[in-house]
């Protein structure tokens, strides 16, 4: 495994050192380096150091140009205007980055030297609760992330913090218990998500209808809430089976979007239940927490609510219950002490960054998270219809996940079945398949490729469109790029740093160097829509180079073909590469 350093980082080196010398009071200085339409790159950093140094911008840049050595990576350097400089590199330099960087199975990207510990909690569904569109965006940017961080070598540790515990199990479990075959399974084979789903729904309609009618049953409810709490082992074996039916559900609509659970990955709320009281404890003693009315609890200066009082952050109720926030730092308290996390990224809803801001300035005081453990919030918006409004049914209900799922697998495989009309490449097992990859794949890049922060439109039309800033269009691009391959014949590809090359193949060259500081980027700022973008650009990129430069027809010499299609394979490569990072299959065939 070879890091191949970019183009890019080369370039800096060379005039950072050359600043230096030319002007050795500034120290380390940046040349502020980046990619330009008048030449490769542009660098504009020599304005401001002259500034500093009193110095005139452009006599500075006259100086520094001298300073560095043309030739093998850099041809030519001019300065432009107050003292840009406009630099333009070798075409063998191009080549001979992007064949060490073929030669790699990492494509040359180098791992974290800062590799850490980080703990993403995510897709957090509720038991005994369907999955609606709210638990997509969840799900899918956390699955990016964690596929981004390993890439870059940091250890993931996955968790799902699904919604197990709290008072409406005293309804469930009550009722499970006067009507004991509610769910039992129509036959010993494996069960299917949705019957477990519908015989949880069932129960839970039934237990609430019971519940709201007959008071002699509310009141048994609430007893068994008690029995739950202090661990009583009839009433602990009921929950359990409904934690467990409730996996059979998730674990299907998981699969349904192409994501690996594991059930060590899965803690839900009752995994902290043990540490609740000393967490509570941990908090008064260190004077965090104070008592009000009761009840225990941590107060910020910055956060008041509209009558101007101080809004606190509850950790324990006064009738002795604990709120969301003592589990929230009991987990934290976990994931730092026993999983020895330096991260913890929370991908989480944005209407709930109130609540984190305080549980981590919380764990802050308490001196669980510092200087060298931090936490963020992934926060994301909210997924909307074509209206611009929340996403709904017609009926104004919250929309069922995997109707959603459902839904896009068909349409995309429409999309596969008639494009394939007129070429007849598929069989029917591969139309299926494609229109499977090529639907989920439509809903994740749609998330994906919108900042999280912001809300998204959720239009299949638009998802499953071959043009456009979609990922039906990268895995066309990426089966294109393979279809070239199998028909090169007796042609491979092999890089020619010899060569001179064409505008277009030096635009998807530097592009394609590129890939290992974006995905450094999109790793650092938590930011899988610039990945996306970037396979986007690369895909519209090759496009333009396909069409500009002949790969095999009309014969370019033997040279200038092996160099393209070696440009070909380092597209397609790349671009299956990010895809996956961002958990989207590429089809070989399309």
């Amino acid at each position: 495994m070879a890091s191949v350093p970019s183009l890019a980082s080369s370039v800096e080196q060379r005039v950072a050192d050359a600043l230096a010398s030319a002007l050795p009071e500034a120290g380390a200085a940046d040349p502020l380096l980046r990619r330009s339409d008048r030449a490769d790159f542009q660098a504009n950093g020599i304005l401001a150091l002259a500034k500093k140094a009193k110095a005139n911008p452009r006599e500075l840049a006259t100086t520094v140009v001298e300073g560095i050595p043309t030739g093998d990576l850099i041809r030519e350097i001019e300065v432009s205007g107050p003292g840009f400089l406009n630099i333009t590199i070798t075409d063998r330099a191009i080549v001979e980055t992007l064949a060490a960087r073929a030669a790699d199975d990492r494509l040359g990207v180098p791992l974290s030297p800062s590799a850490g510990t980080t703990v993403i909690d995510y897709a957090q569904p509720n038991v005994a609760k369907e999955m609606h569109v709210g638990h997509l965006r969840s799900a899918v940017i956390g699955a990016a992330m964690v596929e981004i961080l390993e890439f870059t070598g940091e250890t993931v540790v996955r968790r799902h913090h699904i919604g197990d515990w709290g008072t409406q199990f005293g309804m469930l479990i009550q009722y499970l218990l006067e009507h004991p075959h509610e769910l039992d399974h129509k036959s010993e084979e494996e069960v299917s998500g949705e019957e477990a789903m519908s015989n949880l729904n069932r129960l839970y309609k039934a237990s609430r209808a019971l519940f709201d009618s007959d008071e002699e049953f509310k009141t048994r409810a609430r007893a068994r809430v008690v029995d739950l709490q202090a661990g009583e082992p009839e009433t602990l074996a009921l929950w359990q089976r409904f934690v467990d039916e409730s996996k059979i559900y998730f674990y299907s609509v998981f699969n349904k979007l192409d994501m690996d659970i594991q059930d060590p990955d899965v803690v839900g709320e009752s995994g902290y239940n043990d540490m609740l009281v000393e967490t509570c404890e941990l908090l008064e003693q260190s004077g965090v927490a104070v008592r009000s009315n009761g009840a225990l609890c941590v107060f910020f200066d910055e956060y008041k609510g509209p009558d101007g009082n101080p809004t606190p952050l509850i950790v324990r109720k006064s009738d002795g219950g604990f709120g969301y926030a003592a589990t929230d730092l009991s987990a934290i308290r976990d994931r730092v002490g026993n999983l020895k996390a330096d991260t913890l990224i929370y991908v989480v809803d944005a209407r709930q960054s109130l609540h984190f801001k305080m549980v981590f300035e919380t764990a802050r005081r308490a001196g669980w998270l510092n200087d060298e453990v931090k936490a963020v919030q992934l926060a994301f918006g909210t997924v909307l219809g074509k209206d611009g409004k929340p996403f709904k049914t017609r009926e104004g209900e919250t929309v069922r996940l995997v109707d959603l799922l459902d839904e896009a697998i068909d349409r995309a495989t429409s999309v596969v079945r008639e494009k394939d009309e007129e070429r007849g490449l598929l069989t029917e097992e591969e139309i299926v398949e494609n229109g499977l990859q090529v639907g989920i794949g439509a809903v994740k890049y749609a998330d994906l490729s919108t900042s999280a922060a912001r809300d998204y439109k959720f239009d299949l039309d638009q998802m499953v469109s071959l043009t456009g800033d979609t990922s039906v269009y990268l895995q066309y691009a990426y089966a294109r790029i393979r279809s070239i391959l199998r028909k090169s014949g007796d042609r491979s590809p092999v890089a020619h740093p010899e060569l001179e090359l064409a505008p277009a193949e030096r635009t998807l060259g530097l592009h394609l160097d590129g890939f290992g500081a974006l995905v450094e980027e999109a790793a650092a700022e938590y930011a899988p829509h610039k990945l996306a973008a970037y396979l986007y650009q690369l895909s519209s990129l090759f496009t333009t180079f396909y069409s500009e430069c002949p790969v095999i027809k009309p014969e370019p010499e033997l040279v200038v073909g092996e160099n393209r299609l070696f440009l070909c394979e380092l597209t397609a490569r790349t671009l299956s590469k990010g895809m996956s990072l961002l958990g989207i299959r590429t089809p070989e065939k399309l």
